[in-house]
């Protein structure tokens, strides 16, 4: 069945049917429940793999088919999931691709049909992330919003920088460790303006709406006061985690201050604007 999915892919896209492209028109809403996950491979190979389904058992792109915000669905007949916050602009789909504290440095590839999320490779190797003094692996669940895209052909007015070819990453505070795939609906709190060799690669902060404390957090302010030095750490572990694999130190726009909820959303519907225009041929 995959193997039929992959060959129709650029069908599927042109005509905006399960497998992958833009939003189809009259979207219904979604249930967090309505995806699964299937492995090809071993992890910590390179043919490992992660591919994602539809409450149909056919093969999507997290990339592409999962909507951005997450009252939006696209081919669900599975009611809507009673979420704890009121739907709002600032509630977003998530896909996590790296579980906190683990290493292993996971992405959605997007180059690859159906863009499966795979273990990232460098000059060869499989890359993970070293552990920096005092924390394990990563220090949140990391992931990305779908339907989102940092174009490198455009030139960021505040980093001056242009994107890094990817969907915008999360940064999930809350307090359960995600599983690889899991698709959940974050309430988003600030971002960070890291510029990575060259690169803007916009930093979201976001907690799982499924919290315990979730509503205890409504922007980057209550972070602040409801987990201290968190901030402190993650401006931190993005700066110095290339530095064991030689490189130098990341920089970052506004000086390292993060910016509060008004300018994630924003931020991130012009990311989803220009994910409209990502190109086929990609």
């Amino acid at each position: 069945m995959l193997s039929l999915c992959r060959g129709s892919l650029r069908l599927c896209r042109s005509t905006l049917t399960h497998c992958s492209g833009r939003p189809v028109a009259s979207p219904r809403w979604m249930s967090m429940q309505g995806y699964r996950v299937e492995e090809r491979g071993r992890p910590n190979t390179t043919d490992y793999r992660l591919y994602f389904k539809n409450t149909d058992g056919k093969f999507i792109s997290p990339f592409h088919d999962i909507p951005l915000h997450a009252r939006a669905e696209q081919d669900s007949d599975v009611p809507a999931k009673k979420s704890k916050t009121n739907w709002d602009k600032n509630v977003f789909n998530m896909v996590v691709e790296v579980p906190r504290w683990t290493n292993a440095k996971m992405e959605i590839a997007t180059k690859e049909l159906l863009n499966p999320i795979k273990q990232d490779i460098k000059k060869g190797k499989l890359r993970y992330v070293s552990n920096i003094f005092p924390h394990k692996g990563y220090i949140w669940n990391y992931g990305a919003l779908p339907q989102t895209w940092e174009d490198p052909k455009h030139i960021d007015n505040d980093t001056k920088c242009c994107g890094d070819n990817d969907p915008i990453d999360v940064c999930e505070i809350g307090s359960k460790v995600c599983t690889r795939g899991d698709v959940i609906q974050v309430k988003v709190l600030g971002i960070l303006a890291l510029v990575d060799e060259g690169e803007t690669d916009w930093k979201v902060i976001a907690i799982n709406i499924d919290d315990p404390d979730a509503e205890k957090f409504n922007d980057i302010e209550d972070v602040k006061k409801h987990k201290p030095g968190y901030l402190e750490a993650t401006v931190d572990w993005l700066r110095t985690y290339k530095v064991p694999d030689g490189k130098p130190e990341n920089q970052f726009g506004f000086n390292g201050k993060f910016k509060g909820q008004e300018s994630v959303s924003g931020r991130t519907l012009c990311l989803h604007f220009k994910w409209l225009d990502y190109p086929d041929s990609i």
